[in-house]
């Protein structure tokens, strides 16, 4: 079923591709030459554009803030891209070798936001970047900020650094092994395999180097880590936590932090963060400068914890201890396949059996959940796994 919100979108794409685009890309196209795009190049790689309103409901919902951290954890940091990214570090290790010795960026980091980002080069998105950016430049929130991203796609375009018919990307115009937006493309990307070009799509020494070059210029701290895990002391009061709200490490120590283990703290900066996801009764962090450089990257911290936690397991360091305060965790994408499975027994069209939570997995698990008597809210956890594990 066709959400209200996005039937009402779909009703009124006609009139405004019709009127309203066509009257925008020809302003775009007049400013062409002031953003160091020729009115060619702009004719050239817009030809036939159409607007995408789907990309207008994307623009509203981003999983790092509306997901449950364990969801959001559980699916990003699973054993199967555990495993895909240490056969990834093994398979590139002397490019990772160079990157290293370069920027100085932990490669188990590079190699986590190359995981979290496409899968490993998996999943790079579909949308052309200039359809999508196009519509976002004449409709919706920020028309201001992407417009600049249309442009400098153009540029990119333009030098030839990738083909247009291979930049695709997600619905905001991030692109390549890593998802860089266009603009962090233009400030950071390189050209680390020496062909003249810089490729973020069918180069991974070039979507790796650049990946560190980003994480470099935004401050990482060659031979530190990111943070820890730690052991919170009785009635700490959560108020003084916050990425932003920094106290040197003895200041934590005096207050009664300690690591997971219960050793004393571990002062890799000289000043820290306690990270606190899930409230005090979940797992605690004590977070450093690597992780703000993390954190630039997507500014969500579920993400940057995401990447950070990736980064430890791939270099061998184990799930976090503390559990998450929940009677209903997040499932893997592996058994999130096995949950579509068991739906599709019972008769539910979810589509695809791919570990995606899209709108007819939702739908297939409210009716199932409204069945069982359970809470009804379309969520993908260990709950009604188990529940319709029993059924069979």
């Amino acid at each position: 079923m066709i959400p209200l919100c996005a039937l009402a979108l779909l009703m009124a794409v006609p009139a405004w591709a019709d009127d309203d685009f066509d009257h925008c890309l020809e302003q775009l196209r007049a400013q062409a030459p002031d953003q160091g795009v020729s009115v060619a190049a702009f004719d050239r790689f817009t030809a036939g554009v159409a607007p995408d309103p789907s990309v207008l409901e994307a623009l509203d919902y981003q999983p790092e803030f509306v997901t449950p951290i364990w969801d959001y954890m559980a699916a990003l940091v699973d054993e199967e891209r555990i495993a895909d990214g240490r056969a990834m570090l093994a398979q590139w290790r002397e490019v990772l070798d160079r990157v290293e010795a370069t920027y100085g960026v932990d490669r188990h980091v590079v190699v986590a936001v190359w995981g979290v980002e496409s899968n490993y080069g998996r999943n790079f998105g579909k949308r052309p970047l200039v359809t999508s950016l196009a519509t976002l430049s004449c409709e919706g929130r920020r028309q201001g900020y992407f417009r600049g991203e249309f442009f400098t796609t153009l540029k990119i375009l333009a030098a030839g650094h990738m083909a247009p018919e291979r930049l695709t990307g997600s619905w905001a115009g991030a692109f390549g092994h890593t998802q860089f937006m266009p603009s962090t493309f233009m400030r950071t990307a390189v050209d680390f395999d020496g062909d003249g070009r810089r490729d973020l799509i069918d180069s991974v020494p070039d979507a790796l180097a650049s990946t560190a070059n980003y994480l470099k210029q935004a401050g990482w701290r060659s031979g530190e880590g990111w943070g820890y895990e730690i052991r919170l002391p009785a009635g700490f009061d959560a108020s003084i936590a916050g990425r932003k709200a920094r106290r040197s490490v003895s200041a934590w120590a005096a207050m009664g932090l300690r690591r997971i283990d219960g050793s004393a703290l571990e002062a890799i900066d000289d000043t820290a963060a306690v990270l606190l996801p899930a409230g005090a009764e979940g797992p605690a962090f004590l977070v450093f400068r690597n992780f703000n450089a993390i954190y630039s990257y997507n500014a969500a911290e579920s993400y940057a914890l995401a990447i950070a936690h990736l980064s430890d397991r791939l270099r061998g360091g184990g799930p976090f201890v503390t559990p998450w305060p929940t009677d209903d965790p997040g499932i893997a994408r592996k058994e999130r396949r096995e949950l579509q499975q068991l739906l599709i027994d019972r008769g539910h069209d979810v589509g695809e059996v791919d570990g995606v939570i899209g709108s007819r997995t939702r739908a297939a698990i409210e009716a199932e959940q409204a069945r069982l008597g359970f809470e009804v809210n379309g969520r993908a956890g260990m709950k009604i796994l188990k529940a319709l594990r029993a059924k069979q």
